[in-house]
């Protein structure tokens, strides 16, 4: 019997049902080379899932961690070893496009290591950064200490989001449909305000 997940999350109520921690570390795993999968809603939906009793927290955290970091150097691998023209090829085939792949590499010469560690929880920056870590032969183990890091942070808060949600997920649901415009609104207005503001300070250096 599967914990009651409310809208979207209830699309992953039967995975994880049938396949447990797997459907974890697939959806998470195969999110870190390159494709558009829902990776920080199995970790809500996990979280969720530990605090009704479906699943054990620390399994939940344990698979969500090896599947980031372990999906994220079979990036690093395809981006190194495989080059550019193996991911141009294929990248449009998981919406890896060539603009998205410009934009990662053009953020990533400039802030390489925030990009790995940061780039989890931006969508497109989370399924390319390790591609374009590769592509650019940063050092394997620099690499691996930064996306370790950003993977343990990342995977930590989305699992403990569920967790603490538990059983007020609907609700919590309900109330960020209503008011996530504003939300969203606030944020949007804060982004625009830091940005301006690095870009005036910028602009007085020069």
């Amino acid at each position: 019997m599967s914990a009651q997940l409310p809208g979207i999350f209830d699309t992953l109520a039967p995975t994880l049902d049938r396949y447990g921690y797997a459907a974890i570390v697939a959806l998470v795993g195969l999110e870190g080379v390159g494709i558009p999968l829902p990776g920080q809603l199995i970790l809500i939906a996990g979280g969720i899932y530990a605090a009704s009793g479906h699943l054990t927290l620390l399994p939940v955290l344990i698979v969500g961690l090896l599947a980031a970091v372990g999906g994220d150097n079979a990036g690093y691998a395809i981006g190194r070893y495989g080059g550019r023209g193996l991911v141009l090829r294929f990248g449009p085939y998981v919406f890896l496009n060539r603009e998205r792949l410009a934009k990662t590499e053009r953020f990533f010469a400039r802030r390489g290591h925030l990009v790995v560690s940061i780039g989890r929880f931006i969508d497109g920056l989370r399924q390319a950064s390790g591609i374009a870590a590769g592509l650019a032969r940063m050092d394997w183990r620099r690499y691996l200490a930064y996306n370790a890091l950003g993977s343990a942070v990342w995977v930590s808060v989305w699992v403990f989001a569920g967790y603490l949600a538990g059983n007020h997920i609907a609700s919590l649901y309900a109330a960020f449909q209503r008011y996530g415009i504003y939300l969203l609104a606030t944020c949007a207005a804060v982004a625009f305000a830091v940005l301006a503001g690095l870009a005036m300070r910028r602009r007085q250096q020069a």
